[in-house]
């Protein structure tokens, strides 16, 4: 703060009425990196289901055409893995979906049990246009960092999850062991 900036504050140190003072945190919580994430994560979900509310969808639509999109044509359940997705809030997901004409569903042939999903050509067209928004919503939100900074923040950040997932899947793999 400069001696200018000091001397226009008030004598309990708050600005002027009109001038916007930064939120102040508490800096115990600010030196806890989840603390952190939380809080970032909700200002770029929040621009997030902007852009993806923008075509009448929820985020949950959106990842799921992405999935498709990124993995091809999978059974039901598989998808609902990939996602994280409980199988019964996915197959609501793909009600909404399909009833847009934006994925289909067919019996798998290996197994008539299983249902596989795929994406239509408008389903695909749809998630191009999703995912540009997206990534558009994505610079706006990180607008305070450079390019190399994103490109870290982003590595770091899927590090962290790459070693969740490891965990779980050890976790699921020994659970299965002991059966």
């Amino acid at each position: 703060m400069t001696v200018s900036e000091t001397t226009e504050r008030g004598p309990d140190g708050a600005a002027p009425a009109g001038d916007e003072a930064p939120v102040s945190r508490p800096p115990g919580l600010l030196a806890l990196p989840s603390y952190l994430v939380g809080h970032a994560a909700r200002i770029g979900h929040d621009a997030l289901v902007g852009a993806v509310g923008r075509y009448d969808l929820r985020l949950p639509h959106f990842a799921t055409l992405t999935a498709l999109a990124d993995f091809g044509p999978l059974p039901q359940h598989v998808l609902a893995e990939r996602l994280g997705f409980q199988r019964s809030h996915l197959g609501a997901y793909l009600d909404v979906v399909e009833e847009r004409g934006l994925v289909h569903r067919a019996r798998d042939k290996a197994d008539r049990r299983r249902q596989v999903v795929g994406l239509t050509e408008e389903g695909a067209a749809l998630q191009r246009r999703l995912l540009a928004g997206a990534q558009e919503s994505q610079d706006v939100f990180l607008t305070a960092l450079t390019p190399a900074e994103r490109d870290t923040l982003t590595g770091l950040l899927r590090r962290l999850l790459d070693a969740d997932d490891r965990s779980r899947g050890a976790a699921v793999g020994a659970r299965t062991e002991e059966r």
